[in-house]
């Protein structure tokens, strides 16, 4: 697809009252879309290389997954979400306009606020969960490298001592600042925070190999007991689900960063690279370390701020630790502030720019005290678990309303028309049929997250939530064409993009 400069003022007049439209959320221009490959591929690396990830690989391994078996789990799971990304970076490279603008096709102009709201709660409270877990790091390195520091520990404000406001506050400015900046600063920082971790890993993994011999076994879980067979295969499955629950926010919102790449054979390539290579490899990595940690220290440790205490050398310690902190930095950033920001936005685009989405971002994850949060895993489990259980009927609308229903066509003025001649104006701005189509799937969904009796299904409710949204919505729209500016308003506008490149 050959992008050809947008008239912004055409799109800006037709609103002059900014009820849709500002400059983050406009169609990317031309010379904007400088995310190219490497750019694309470096954001996976930001999201994978963390150590929450290196956690969750780990947990695998330990609930009695041979590293064989967390690895092909892993890998289904990434097959999948590179899949999704590219159906969600084809609709943000194509329109050029981040998540709560796509989401107009399907919900329309007003309705879209609910799905990009649902999305940006998800990613408020995860962005201060994220912001607290790198502070616990950053606040061991200030014990071990300041000392003094430690009485700062014994004191405690609002359920957290005053050592750790520290380190959570400092962490905090820094992904304010960076974000302030723009998405290009995001770009650039994220072009090296993901490679430094993967040297950090390296080091880990030869290390932790050299103190086991250079052997580990490869058939044999970290848990205590041996698996049944069939729980084996069950484990593996769940940890795909799995997998795809962990990145099934990003691949909703995935056109805010794909609408600056230059061509879909990026899309395509950055995320091939990404996901099913990068992120497999970073998860065997994990696993390697964590079945070298059963040899040596007779179990499975799985935090890698932990290994790296046991080095007696402060200057990899120091190193290490922090840039391990840096990368939970990229991923907050990538998968959850750029996103609630722009879902911010979108709610009054004339009063709330990006940049000022991003500090009500922060503010917001803040004023949630995370580390409350964090610390009671029953409020995770029922409100972060059930919000997430609705991203899955948003994707399955998404995806077939754009591929299915329109076949990649849209109409970029209506996207941004507040009056009932826009295409995507429906009734009062919301389109019923994706109400319809959402309802029930969102409350299998939820039933499934959050009622304990399905508990062995829930590692798949992303799944089942997709896939009901996807079939309900081709039901309520089968045999009907879509709404077209001429259809609907007897005028003339700029024809629709094609589907293809």
């Amino acid at each position: 697809m050959n992008h050809q400069p947008i008239d912004q003022l055409a799109l800006s007049s037709q609103d002059p009252d900014g009820r849709l439209y500002n400059d983050d959320l406009k169609p990317a221009q031309p010379h904007e879309r400088q995310w190219n490959t490497f750019s694309l591929f470096s954001l996976w690396m930001n999201d994978a290389h963390n150590a929450g990830n290196y956690s969750f690989a780990a947990g695998l391994f330990l609930l009695g997954l041979s590293p064989i078996q967390v690895t092909l789990g892993i890998l289904g799971g990434a097959l999948i979400i590179f899949g999704g990304c590219c159906m969600s970076g084809f609709m943000g490279h194509d329109t050029g306009t981040p998540y709560p603008v796509v989401s107009r096709l399907a919900w329309g102009i007003w309705g879209a606020n609910f799905p990009a709201l649902v999305r940006g709660t998800v990613a408020i409270a995860w962005y201060g969960i994220q912001t607290f877990l790198a502070s616990i790091a950053l606040k061991v390195l200030l014990l071990r490298f300041i000392p003094s520091t430690e009485s700062l520990a014994d004191q405690s404000f609002l359920g957290m001592d005053l050592l750790g406001w520290l380190a959570f506050l400092l962490l905090w400015a820094v992904q304010m600042a960076v974000v302030a900046k723009g998405m290009e600063a995001v770009r650039h920082f994220q072009g090296w925070a993901g490679p430094g971790i993967w040297a950090v890993m390296i080091v880990l993994a030869v290390w932790m190999l050299w103190q086991a011999g250079w052997s580990i076994s490869w058939t044999e879980g970290g848990g205590g007991d041996r698996l049944s067979t069939g729980e084996s295969w069950y484990q593996t499955f769940a940890a795909v689900g799995l997998t795809v629950g962990v990145l099934a926010t990003l691949m909703l919102n995935f056109s805010d960063f794909a609408r600056y790449s230059p061509s879909r054979g990026a899309v395509v390539r950055g995320n091939a690279w990404g996901l099913p290579f990068n992120w497999t490899a970073f998860a065997l990595t994990s696993v390697i370390v964590s079945a070298a940690s059963v040899k040596v220290y007779g179990e499975a440790v799985l935090d890698p701020a932990v290994l790296l205490e046991k080095f007696e050398n402060d200057f990899v310690v120091l190193v290490g630790t922090g840039v391990f902190v840096l990368a939970t930095i990229g991923v907050n950033i990538v998968a959850n502030f750029v996103s609630a920001a722009y879902d911010i936005s979108n709610v009054n685009p004339k009063r709330i720019s990006f940049k000022k989405g991003g500090i009500i971002t922060s503010f917001a994850a803040l004023l949630s005290m995370p580390w409350n949060l964090y610390n009671s895993p029953e409020i995770i489990a029922y409100f972060l678990g059930g919000l997430g259980a609705l991203l899955g009927p948003f994707f399955g609308i998404m995806a077939v309303d754009y591929f299915l229903f329109r076949k990649g066509r849209f109409s970029l003025p209506d996207l941004y028309d507040p009056t009932p001649r826009s295409a995507y104006y429906y009734k009062n701005g919301v389109n019923p049929q994706a109400v319809i189509a959402f309802l029930p799937s969102a409350v299998i969904a939820l039933t499934l997250a959050l009622v304990p009796v399905f508990k062995d299904v829930a590692p798949f409710g992303w799944f089942i939530g997709a896939a009901l949204g996807a079939v309900a919505y081709a039901f309520v729209t089968r045999g009907q064409a879509p709404a077209t500016p001429a259809a609907l308003a007897g005028v003339s506008r700029p024809e629709v993009e094609p589907l293809l490149d």
